[in-house]
């Protein structure tokens, strides 16, 4: 970007109010942790932070604090901490996307409730260090003058909005902001259901469906509009959130999906294919990026997510509920099948045997290959823990038994190898032996990984061919 254009950024930027800023920033920080948009999100984080160097308050420079009290628009946005949905991740019902906060935060400043949030702004400014209470009610204050404005912009006697509702954002800022004028205009209704609920709910059995149905009891929430939010709740304490369906299952005391539809509930059925299917998207993400950190416990929980679907559940296959569940098994079996068909190949790579002469002078085998070649045996191994449910049991089990034997194979060769090999290609050698040990620890156990290092030490201590002349 051009100093012109930098400069310009730089103008803009610093036009915004404090606290836009403030929220600004943060939502890039975000971006860095997530790795998205870094070139840019970088860039304007630069030109943030000399905006903020440069307008820093002095001590005595009472009106420029941005507050004692904390920031106004982290106050304001309190209640919808567990419903924020980061940028890149499809929202459900019961979801808000952060990024729709800052434009909002912009429009009460600007044309939704601009006196009263300049007045709150002044107010926490003045709060005594400390003084929690008088921080809390105001708080609650600006979080109902908030409601109010939204609901005064988007309700059914606001008659043409469209202009005034593009000068809060884009569509998709449009689509959160009634949901947030919910949540706020509900918030100590769900104050009372966080209270009641149980902290952590490990099993979900009848016990805990019934302690939970009798914690939602709580008309406010009732409502289509809060219903998801407060199932959302609900399954951030569960230690399996697919099990949101017993309680749409135990309302319409039937598992017929027709009749659980029926009911109010039934949206959790909705909820919990809709998280599957962001489940199965990250997976394969991963799978693609070859990030395999969090794979066993992601495809335990969309192995677990899509068994429970299909039996505590009466799906039909025409059904929309039943189409999407055959489509997230679908996409997930072709992910892992597409990865799964990829290993044997990346393991003949290192452990492949070419004749000394194809062998460079000082030719290496790269550690890091080495580590994502096992990185995948370890995902082999796991993909047959969940294979049947997940459709891949004939190619993980072919996959397994593949890897097996060409790594039995190899590495028996590997230390007749190290015996005869020639001292110009020993190292190279050795390495392809350190490599399939590794291989065999995962394939067949330490044991068997013991006895082949044995093996090969052997072989590096016994009789050797000499050199051959000219070498």
């Amino acid at each position: 970007m051009s100093q012109t254009s930098i400069e310009r950024l730089r103008d803009y930027l610093a036009q915004l109010p404090p606290q836009a800023q403030a929220l600004l920033m943060r939502e890039f920080e975000r971006a860095l942790e997530r790795g998205q948009d870094t070139a840019v999100a970088t860039l304007v984080l630069d030109q943030l932070r000399k905006i903020a160097r440069n307008t820093e308050p002095e001590e005595d420079d009472e009106e420029d604090v941005p507050g004692r009290g904390g920031d106004p628009a982290r106050l304001l946005y309190q209640p919808l901490e567990p419903f924020l949905v980061d940028a890149g991740i499809p929202i459900r019902a019961g979801q808000i996307r952060r990024s729709s906060l800052l434009p909002i935060w912009q429009w009460l400043e600007r044309d939704g409730a601009s006196a009263e949030v300049r007045e709150f702004q002044d107010a926490l400014r003045r709060v005594p260090d400390g003084d929690g209470s008088q921080i809390e009610a105001m708080g609650r204050k600006i979080q109902g003058i908030a409601a109010d404005a939204i609901f005064q912009l988007t309700g059914p006697g606001s008659g043409d909005r469209s202009k005034a509702l593009a000068r809060v954002g884009p569509p998709n800022v449009i689509e959160d902001l009634h949901s947030i004028g919910a949540v706020l205009q509900v918030r100590e209704p769900l104050e009372i259901l966080n209270e009641r609920l149980p902290r952590f709910l490990r099993a979900f059995g009848e016990a805990q469906v019934a302690a939970v149905t009798a914690a939602l009891n709580i008309p406010e929430l009732q409502t289509p509009q809060m219903l998801p939010f407060a199932l959302t709740m609900v399954i951030q304490r569960m230690t399996a959130p697919w099990q949101i369906i017993r309680l749409a299952i135990k309302m319409a005391a039937s598992d017929d999906e027709i009749r659980v539809a029926a009911t109010p509930f039934g949206v959790a059925v909705t909820i919990a294919l809709h998280d599957l299917s962001n489940l199965g998207s990250m997976l394969r993400t991963d799978i693609k990026r070859a990030r395999f950190d969090n794979f066993a416990e992601h495809l335990k929980a969309l192995h677990d997510g899509v068994r429970g679907l299909r039996t505590e559940l009466d799906l039909r296959n025409d059904s929309a509920w039943g189409k999407q569940l055959t489509s997230i098994r679908a996409d997930i079996s072709n992910a892992l099948q597409s990865e799964l068909d990829s290993v044997p190949g990346r393991v003949r790579r290192i452990l492949r045997q070419r004749p000394e002469k194809d062998i460079p002078l000082g030719a290496r085998i790269d550690g890091t290959e080495v580590e994502e070649a096992a990185a995948l045996i370890n995902f082999v191994a796991i993909c047959r823990n969940y294979a049947s449910e997940l459709a891949i049991n004939e190619v993980t089990l072919r996959t397994y038994s593949d890897l097996q034997q060409y790594v039995e194979r190899s590495t028996e060769s590997l230390v007749q190898s190290l015996r005869a090999a020639d001292r110009r290609v020993l190292a190279y050698r050795q390495q392809q032996m350190s490599a399939a040990i590794r291989f065999c620890e995962l394939l067949f156990g330490d044991d068997y990984a013991s006895l082949m290092s044995r093996a090969a030490e052997n072989a590096m201590t016994g009789e050797r061919k000499p050199a051959r002349a000219g070498k």
